[in-house]
């Protein structure tokens, strides 16, 4: 059979990519080299709804959102000190302007079973070698050693795509271009974090830092607030490591030792550590986005910037 699409991962936009073309009636595989849909994404872990909202009205009713951001706050640091700003906003904004603290294993898992539920198919462990051509259009993928072919495909295989530099439409990526982010996943009870956090019920809070977790180098640290858990790590853009005299883990480290973090993250129980690289330089690394028979969606697109807000 040739599919109308085949989209190359199930991340945010091959998800939302497969649930509209699937809700057009069109016939759509997605290829994950995970073991199901968000099992190899990370991010910090805020999600802003005025896009999502466009495709799924009131998604965050259903979707396993962890906590609607209502609470702000930004601290510049030094090794020793923290000078920060709060903001709190109500719970009343629409529902378009909200934005939501999430887990991707958890919420891409959910997107997708909606893209499936409209009539997509899904196959997971599976990684995408190359890309078929015939005169130059792009007709299919080979997977696992087996040619897939289709009318369209999407790559939405997240940031350094190698089926992009491939077909020539995206250069490879340089470090100026990109960040690493280091994250931990801290588990605390759930009141322990409504109290230290000031929250109420599903109020969740974003707290940002800048200056000394990452050594002063482009970059900062990050901290939000999920049901039982709290997403803590920190980004340092690539170029700037070789002049860093602390490796990422330790400044990580020392940024959970800081006086103005430890008290937010103490007596938790540490269960999950991830790293990745996320795009920095917007509209200085876009691909071409669109070829024969071939469309470039999300990171892998450079669509989406990690500039801390």
């Amino acid at each position: 059979d040739i599919f109308d699409a085949i989209i190359v991962g199930a991340g945010l936009a091959g998800s939302v990519a497969a649930l509209v073309l699937a809700r057009e009636g069109a016939q759509v595989l997605v290829i994950e080299r995970g073991n199901s849909a968000g099992a190899k994404n990370v991010t910090g872990g805020r999600l802003y709804a005025h896009s999502l909202e466009h495709i799924i009205p009131g998604f965050a009713e259903s979707a396993p959102v962890e906590r609607l951001i209502t609470h702000e706050k930004l601290a510049f640091m030094t090794e020793k000190s923290a000078m920060t700003m709060d903001y709190c906003n109500g719970d009343e904004t629409s529902p378009s302007q909200r934005s939501y603290s999430v887990l991707r294993s958890k919420f891409d898992a959910w997107l997708m079973e909606q893209a499936e539920e409209a009539g997509a198919q899904l196959i997971t462990g599976i990684r995408v070698d190359n890309l078929v051509q015939r005169d130059g259009k792009v007709v299919g993928v080979e997977a696992d050693g087996d040619v897939i072919e289709a009318k369209t495909v999407i790559l939405a295989d997240g940031v350094n795509s190698i089926l992009a530099e491939k077909l020539g439409m995206a250069k490879r990526v340089k470090p100026t271009d990109v960040a690493v982010g280091v994250k931990e996943l801290i588990e605390l009870p759930k009141s322990v974090i409504e109290d230290r956090f000031q929250l109420q019920g599903n109020q969740g809070a974003a707290c940002l830092f800048a200056g000394s977790p990452t050594d002063g180098l482009m970059g900062g640290g990050f901290l939000y607030t999920n049901e039982n858990t709290l997403s803590l790590g920190l980004v340092c853009g690539l170029h700037h490591l070789h002049d860093a005299k602390k490796s990422v883990p330790q400044m990580l480290e020392d940024f959970k030792q800081h006086p103005a973090v430890a008290p937010l993250i103490a007596g938790g129980k540490l269960v999950e550590y991830s790293a990745h690289v996320v795009p920095e330089a917007g509209i200085n690394m876009l691909p071409e986005l669109v070829g024969d028979g071939v469309l470039i969606a999300g990171d892998a697109a450079g669509m989406c910037m990690n500039l801390g807000f």
